[in-house]
């Protein structure tokens, strides 16, 4: 290590390059600022490498291969579908790579310079990047802005090495596992159930709470559970997951369920029960930065912390830790630095669990609307009555509005079935608009699809229930 080295000024400096750094990055170079990033593993952080887009690229896959297996309704029988999971896995891996490549030439293009290392804060103004090889350098900065992400918890007993895998080793595997036990029941935990169950593998989901997904309501999380008893997935809740015992050939996981201990042999185990804000270890408390007692950086509506020219943005901050929400509040700060009057102001945050039967929320549900003393109603319409989905073969799950009684403006959207992902932003921008479900309603949506069953109940809501 180098003692004594003379500082390198900058400018404005995000450390970490995943959605919310590389966005907040690219965002101040457009607004005329010299920006460097500091990244210790990768550009497109975990969601672009180890995360979102690997996790997405490997569900559809399993999604096509399914399909492929399973189409004789439509008169189609495959009988020679056969899986090369290593030519899939490659496939995932070019989907990642030109996605972060298309990142790098973004931080070429903006002249974003790129210092690898781990940061260090010394003060509000300073900090040593400490590289691989143990070489350290100390840089000022005007602003900065903390973008680091988070990583996996580990629990008691299962320690993630061998077979004991987190989410980043479960993308990682080389084949598909016969038997696969899945800890932890959140999107996270049942996104990689279903991708895997629908490769061939035998899942059981042990899940501690009393249901998975469990910060979806239940009446949509129980179309993703038919999902699952379909593809043979077993589900145990009020489990407590005890310990794992490897073998160079598999692994033995006892858990305990109503007071008796069981046990299920597999050949990997993948433990997903949350993650944890990478805010430890990195100098906050010596630049006077404020964090709370989950590691959390309190910030105000402009992603500044309680240090004037520092910024927290993403999984580091309180809220969603979602990828979208950390590039929103990474152009936020950008913005706030360039001295632009903005602010976090959004109404609705979508939220999307890519299960084989996909969720997908937006906005207040009916619960919270009524919390919040708004006097909501809410109007529902099934995929089974939409042509599009019939003819997809997709008829499973429904759309459900929320929205004020005397007013109709629209509140909130909840949705499970198909192509979930991309009907929820439709409503999403209605919220951001203040639209009610009578424009929604006098929205001409193209025949047949999928986006028709949004207006289909916006028809319920408003009392002319046309196709049912």
């Amino acid at each position: 290590m180098v003692v004594g080295d003379f500082a390198i000024d900058l400018d404005t400096v995000v450390v970490g390059a995943g959605p919310g750094g590389y966005v907040a990055a690219i965002h101040a170079a457009e607004l005329g600022q010299k920006v460097t990033v500091i990244e210790r593993e990768y550009i497109g952080g975990v969601c672009l490498n180890v995360g979102c887009i690997p996790s997405k690229a490997l569900i559809e896959a399993a999604h096509h291969y399914q399909h492929a297996m399973d189409s004789q309704e439509m008169g189609l029988q495959v009988t020679a579908a056969k899986l090369d999971f290593d030519k899939t896995i490659e496939w995932k891996n070019n989907v990642v790579a030109r996605l972060t490549g298309g990142v790098a030439s973004l931080f070429k293009k903006h002249k974003i310079d790129v210092i690898w290392g781990n940061a260090y804060l010394k003060d509000s103004h300073s900090l040593r990047v400490i590289s691989d090889d143990d070489k350290a350098q100390t840089y000022t900065f005007n602003n900065l802005i903390i973008a680091t992400g988070s990583h996996p918890i580990e629990i008691p007993n299962f320690k993630f090495e061998g077979r004991v895998l987190d989410s980043t080793g479960a993308l990682n595997l080389t084949e598909v596992p016969k038997e696969l036990v899945v800890v932890g029941g959140g999107y996270i935990g049942s996104e990689l159930a279903s991708a895997y169950a629908n490769l061939g593998s035998h899942v059981t989901i042990l899940e501690g709470g009393d249901m998975i997904l469990a910060n979806y309501e239940k009446d949509l999380v129980k179309v993703v559970e038919h999902h699952f008893s379909e593809q043979g997935v077993d589900i145990y809740t009020n489990a407590i997951a005890k310990n794992a015992e490897q073998t160079d050939k598999d692994v033995t996981v006892t858990f305990e369920v109503d007071g008796e201990e069981k046990k299920i042999t597999a050949d990997y185990v993948i433990v997903s029960v949350g993650r944890r804000p990478n805010t430890s270890n990195m100098g906050l408390e010596q630049a006077g930065v404020s964090v709370d007692e989950r590691g959390l950086i309190p910030v105000d509506a402009q992603s500044r912390s309680n240090i004037p020219n520092i910024y927290a943005i993403g999984d580091v901050t309180k809220g969603y830790a979602l990828a979208h929400k950390a590039s929103y509040e990474g152009k936020v700060s950008a913005e706030a630095i360039s001295g632009k009057p903005t602010v976090i102001d959004y109404h609705a945050m979508p939220a999307v669990c890519y299960t084989d039967t996909s969720i997908a929320t937006t906005g207040l549900t009916l619960a919270e609307a009524k919390e919040k003393g708004f006097d909501a109603k809410k109007a529902q319409f099934p995929f089974a009555a939409n042509g599009r989905a019939i003819s997809m073969g997709e008829t499973d799950g429904f759309i459900r509005l929320v929205f004020e009684k005397e007013t109709g403006v629209l509140l909130g959207a909840q949705m499970v079935g198909s192509n979930a992902s991309d009907l929820i932003s439709e409503l999403t921008l209605a919220i951001e608009c203040g639209s009610t479900v009578e424009d929604i309603a006098l929205t001409i949506h193209p025949h047949p699809s999928l986006s028709e069953a949004v207006m289909d109940t916006a028809d319920v809501a408003i009392g002319f229930p046309t196709n049912i």
